[in-house]
């Protein structure tokens, strides 16, 4: 983990000989408030030589998946909002979150969970999804994502195409789902297209197999998937990532380099990378050197950085550095979210 105001070389190196892109701040780059502002800060100097400013994200749910330092209140899991049932809830909620990653400078938040959780088996997402049907899932993500944009962060739902009916954890294996695209149009898919259909920012790729569709490549590196399902049926155009790519899905079952480059051949736009810096530097040379050879056409690249481009254009991206963190102010509004919604 990142935590002094030195940035280890390697984060360094990636910023100023690389010129990364953004970063996502991980459980382990959080120690408390101070440390993780000073993280951000650091990140935001070091990347001053770059006429771009940074995506700095973090996965900031609410429920057991959040980020923040010990002093924040805990926010209730979307599977409580799901309960209430309420859409006033939960874009308020999803204003509280994007405070909460504001207040550090950060400008990007991995949520909310679309995924619809159908299937009782299913550790990874369970509480982390808003029900276990479309509509709710749709009508509740939605206010969730506009919450979080209205603070001026950019929202990217995830796991598309739905992390929902799967059995197998994929930060451990590569769960498989065996439905066809007919299901997956009136079940999986319909959050995405309700967010779609309403200026979603950025939409982030599961790792799991679909064999009915494409039954080589998960979906974050089938082009089946990003370029005929998502961008052309679906009518998307805005920022695709794909989730960690050295999750067990994927680091046991393929070669990171080489499906990185699959990824970006195949219609995304930001290939996401946790953990060691060599293999953050092997996926770098392997998609350079994979345009260099026109194994991936500039074409291919160009279009991906004016969607990054303009995403950061629309948000008015900086690297202007924040001063201090206002805890108590946004305890305060999380304990009055809990007094005007006793049973969250």
């Amino acid at each position: 983990g990142l935590n002094s105001s030195q940035l280890v070389r390697g984060t360094q190196k990636l910023i100023q000989d690389y010129h990364v892109g953004g970063f996502v701040l991980l459980k382990r780059n959080v120690k408390d408030s101070q440390q993780l502002l000073d993280l951000v800060n650091t990140l935001k100097e070091t990347n001053s030589i770059n006429k771009i400013p940074l995506f700095l994200a973090i996965d900031e749910e609410g429920g057991r998946v959040s980020r923040m330092p010990e002093e924040f209140k805990k926010m209730p899991t979307s599977q409580k909002i799901g309960e209430h049932n309420n859409r006033k809830l939960s874009k308020r909620v999803g204003e509280i979150l994007g405070k909460e990653v504001k207040a550090f400078g950060m400008n990007m938040n991995l949520a909310p969970v679309l995924d619809i959780f159908c299937n009782p088996q299913n550790t990874v997402i369970g509480d982390r999804a808003f029900g276990d049907n479309p509509d709710l899932v749709s009508k509740l993500g939605l206010q969730a994502m506009k919450g979080i944009q209205e603070q001026g962060i950019i929202s990217v739902v995830k796991h598309f195409p739905g992390h929902g009916d799967t059995s197998v954890d994929s930060h451990v294996g590569l769960p498989i789902i065996g439905h066809d695209l007919e299901r997956l149009m009136v079940f999986e898919l319909l959050p995405f297209s309700h967010v779609i259909d309403n200026n979603v920012d950025a939409i982030m790729l599961a790792h799991i197999l679909l064999p009915k569709l494409d039954p080589n490549f998960p979906a974050s590196f089938s082009e089946t998937i990003i370029s005929e399902i998502l961008r052309e049926k679906m009518n998307y155009d805005g920022v695709i990532m794909t989730d960690d790519m050295t999750m067990g899905a994927i680091a046991d079952n393929y070669d990171i380099s080489n499906m990185a480059v699959k990824s970006i051949q195949s219609g995304c736009d930001i290939i996401l990378i946790c953990n060691d810096f060599s293999t953050k530097e092997d996926v770098l040379k392997a998609i350079h050197s994979a345009v260099e050879t026109g194994i991936i056409s500039s074409e291919r690249i160009d279009e991906s950085v004016y969607r990054v481009l303009q995403l950061k254009k629309k948000y008015s991206l900086t690297d202007q550095q924040v001063e201090s963190v206002d805890v108590q102010g946004i305890n305060s509004e999380i304990e009055q979210l809990y007094k005007d919604y006793p049973d969250l």
